[in-house]
């Protein structure tokens, strides 16, 4: 990876083969505690925003199985649902498919106080519609041209957009995907698009190469993380994400809990009135 000079990292082009660097791996004892003082400062960084009435868009982008959902999943896992969200849209209906571009996207932007988070964005069409054929070149190629504009309209109307893209080596990838194949568990993660994707690995890298050539722009930069070991991934990009935004410790002080009024004659209604769950784990 290389800096850009804007404040982003651009990918050295490791995704196509084997990674250059063979980092140590975090142990499983050091990770959770880092992780966990990490979440801790999400909480913190999360209820600035909520006081300060910022709005915050974070969009997370990679290939299948890069480990997008995974560092999602750690940073709203203590946050507030009603100030984080997180915006994952299906496949564009008929009817969306004839509206502007970034019309569905748009409702879901935040209000003041709120962080939303994109599992995949209008980015789509740079990457999978692209691939895939699901756009006409020149859909294609008026996206290229709109989102640097769209992105700039964001920023400045207040919005603070900040993007990820997850990389992953070919390698990894595939270790990823057969772990899928033998898991019954993960099975569900592994679609037929998944697979067409895994096939065309050159036409995604060099999609994806266009789509930074285009819209790697000066107020919203792609950084870019490296994803091949997991733990590393979601440490790294919650620490960066925490640098983007200068927060400060609204933590309240600790209170009591007041007494509750005195039950007098109530009486609570006993279990053999109501329809319980059964008791499996008793």
């Amino acid at each position: 990876m290389t800096d850009t000079g804007n404040g982003s990292v651009a990918d050295s082009g490791s995704e196509n083969g084997r990674r250059e660097d063979n980092p140590t791996r975090i142990g499983n004892r050091r990770y959770a505690s880092e992780l966990f003082r990490l979440q801790l400062e999400l909480v913190k960084m999360v209820e600035w925003i909520k006081h300060e009435g910022l709005k915050v868009v974070v969009i997370f982008e990679g290939r299948d199985a890069a480990g997008k959902g995974g560092v999602i999943k750690r940073i709203t896992q203590h946050l507030s649902p009603r100030i984080c969200r997180v915006v994952a849209l299906p496949a564009p209906t008929e009817r969306e498919r004839t509206q502007w571009y970034f019309q569905r996207y748009v409702p879901h932007l935040p209000a003041a106080g709120e962080m939303v988070m994109f599992d995949r964005s209008w980015y789509n069409r740079a990457g999978v519609e692209r691939v895939m054929e699901f756009c006409t070149d020149e859909e294609y190629r008026d996206f290229m041209r709109a989102c640097p504009e769209f992105e700039r309209m964001l920023v400045r109307s207040g919005i603070r957009l900040i993007k990820y893209w997850f990389s992953v080596s070919d390698e990894e990838q595939e270790k990823r995907f057969q772990a899928r194949l033998h898991q019954s568990h993960k099975r569900w993660k592994l679609s037929p698009m998944d697979l067409e994707s895994r096939r065309r690995w050159v036409a995604y890298s060099k999609a994806k190469d266009e789509m930074f050539a285009h819209t790697d722009i000066k107020q919203a930069p792609w950084y870019v993380v490296n994803a091949d070991v997991k733990k590393h991934a979601r440490l790294n990009c919650i620490s960066h994400l925490l640098s983007m935004v200068d927060y400060a410790d609204l933590t309240p002080e600790s209170i009591e809990l007041p007494k509750r009024e005195d039950a007098g004659a109530y009486v609570r209604p006993p279990f053999s009135e109501q329809t319980l769950v059964p008791a499996v784990y008793p």
